[in-house]
C-alpha cells in the first residue's frame, strides 16, 4: 500500500517544524540593558537570591502540560494501516496525535490530589480495556493523597493511578525512545483503581502496598481485588524497583488468578550514560485446568552526546508462550535506535527506528493475506511539556 501524497506532507511538515522552532529559539538581549557593577573586595556578599517562583505553580498547586505529535512510515505497508505491537504510535503511515493532557497536583500538605485528563490514540489504547462510561478514559489519573502528621513520609492514595509496574510510562518525554516496548505494551497493565500507600522504611528503602480493581479496571468489568507488593531500593548511582501484582481477573472466578512479577534496575554510572534492564514474568489461570504464561527481558542504554542531543539503543526478547498477549504462541524480539535533540527548553524531537521479529509469521503485509516475519518502522516525533518539574 503506497503512501499518500498527503501523508508524504505531512511527515516533512513534522519533520523540518524542530529545525523552524530551534531558530526562533535564541534568547535575545533586551534593549538598555546593564551588566550590574562587579561588588569591590569590602562590600558585604549579597544574600543569596531566593529562587523566583514557578509560572507553573498557583496557589500551591502544579500544573503540567504536555503534546505528543508523531508520523511514522511502516515498511511493511499494512492494509489495516496499524504498526502492530504498538501502543501508543499504533497507527501507520500519517501523522497522528499522541497525547495531549492537561495535569494537577498539590503534593504538599496533609490532603493533596493528582488530576491528569488528555485526549488522542494515548486515551483510546488505555481506556479501551474497562467498561466504564467514555467520560471516565479521559482521565488517566485521579485520585486523593493523604499524608498523615508525624508519620515519617507514609503517603496513602486513594482513586484511578498509573500503573507501577515497567521500566517505562504512558508519558513519552519521560521514557528514553518513543515506542513503548514489548514489555510495556504486553507483559503489565496501564493502571488500577484503589488504594495504596507508600512506606519508607529505611533512607535508601521503600515500601508500598496495593489493593486494586484488577488490571485496567475501574470494578465495572471486574470488582474483584488485586493485592500488589512494591518495593524500591535507591543508591547513589541508580534505583532498583520490584512490583508483584496477583489476584482474580474474571468475574466471579475466584481461582482464574492473574499475577505478574516486574523487576527493573537503573543505574547512571556518570551524568551522561544510563542504562536499564526490565524483567518480566505473568501468568494467568483461566480456568482450574489452563494456565498461561508470558515471560521477557528487556535492556536500554541513554548516551547523552551534548546538551542537545542524544541516543538510545534498546534491544529486548518476550516469550508469549500459550499467545495470552498477542494471540499467537510466539517468541518475539524487537531492536529500537532512538535519536532525541532537544529543539527549546521542554520541546523534544525524536526520531526513531524499529525492528520487530518473530519466530511465527505474524505481522501484517500489504494485504491481510499477506504475513511477514518481521516489521520495520521509521518515527519522527515532537513532544512538548511544560511544568514546575521537568
Amino acid at each position: 500500500m503506497r503512501v499518500r501524497k498527503c501523508h508524504v506532507f505531512g511527515l516533512w511538515a513534522l519533520a523540518v517544524a524542530p529545525a523552524a522552532f530551534a531558530q526562533g529559539a535564541a534568547p535575545q538581549q533586551q534593549d538598555g540593558a546593564q551588566t550590574p557593577p562587579a561588588a569591590t573586595s569590602d562590600a558585604t556578599p549579597p544574600a543569596a537570591a531566593a529562587p523566583a517562583p514557578s509560572p507553573w505553580t498557583r496557589g500551591g498547586v502544579d500544573i503540567y502540560l504536555l503534546a505528543d505529535v508523531y508520523g511514522d512510515l511502516n515498511f511493511n505497508h499494512p492494509a489495516l494501516g496499524y504498526n502492530q505491537l504498538y501502543n501508543f504510535n499504533d497507527k501507520a503511515n500519517n501523522v497522528h496525535l499522541s497525547f495531549a493532557k492537561i495535569a494537577f497536583e498539590k503534593a504538599s500538605g496533609i490532603l493533596g490530589f493528582r488530576v491528569d485528563a488528555g485526549t488522542g490514540r494515548t486515551v483510546d489504547v488505555v481506556g479501551g480495556a474497562d467498561d466504564a462510561p467514555r467520560g471516565f478514559r479521559y482521565l488517566e489519573q485521579a485520585y486523593i493523597e493523604f499524608r498523615p502528621p508525624k508519620a515519617h513520609g507514609i503517603q496513602i492514595d486513594f482513586g484511578k493511578f498509573v500503573t507501577s509496574a515497567g521500566a517505562e510510562v504512558i508519558e513519552s518525554n519521560s521514557n528514553w525512545n518513543y515506542s513503548r516496548s514489548l514489555l510495556f505494551a504486553l507483559a503489565i497493565p496501564y493502571y488500577h483503581f484503589g488504594v495504596r500507600a507508600t512506606i519508607p522504611v529505611t533512607k535508601i528503602f521503600t515500601a508500598g502496598v496495593q489493593v486494586v480493581n484488577g488490571w485496567n479496571s475501574l470494578g465495572i468489568n471486574n470488582g474483584m481485588k488485586t493485592v500488589g507488593l512494591v518495593g524500591t531500593l535507591t543508591l547513589k548511582k541508580g534505583t532498583w524497583a520490584n512490583t508483584y501484582y496477583t489476584g482474580p481477573q474474571q468475574e466471579g472466578l475466584v481461582n482464574a488468578y492473574r499475577q505478574v512479577f516486574d523487576s527493573n534496575l537503573v543505574v547512571n554510572p556518570n551524568a551522561k550514560t544510563s542504562l536499564y534492564i526490565n524483567f518480566d514474568y505473568g501468568s494467568d489461570k483461566v480456568n482450574s485446568a489452563a494456565r498461561q504464561t508470558w515471560v521477557g527481558a528487556a535492556g536500554a542504554v541513554r548516551f547523552q552526546l551534548n546538551n542537545r542531543f542524544a541516543v538510545a539503543p534498546r534491544f529486548e526478547v518476550f516469550d508469549d508462550t500459550n499467545g495470552f498477549a498477542t494471540g499467537s504462541a510466539q517468541t518475539l524480539k524487537e531492536f529500537t535506535l532512538t535519536g532525541e535533540m532537544k529543539v527549546h527548553d521542554g520541546i523534544l524531537s525524536r526520531l526513531e527506528y524499529r525492528r520487530d521479529f518473530s519466530d511465527a509469521p505474524f505481522f501484517n503485509r500489504a494485504t491481510d493475506l499477506m504475513v511477514a516475519k518481521n516489521q520495520s518502522t521509521v518515527t519522527l516525533a515532537l513532544i512538548a511539556f511544560f511544568g514546575p518539574k521537568k
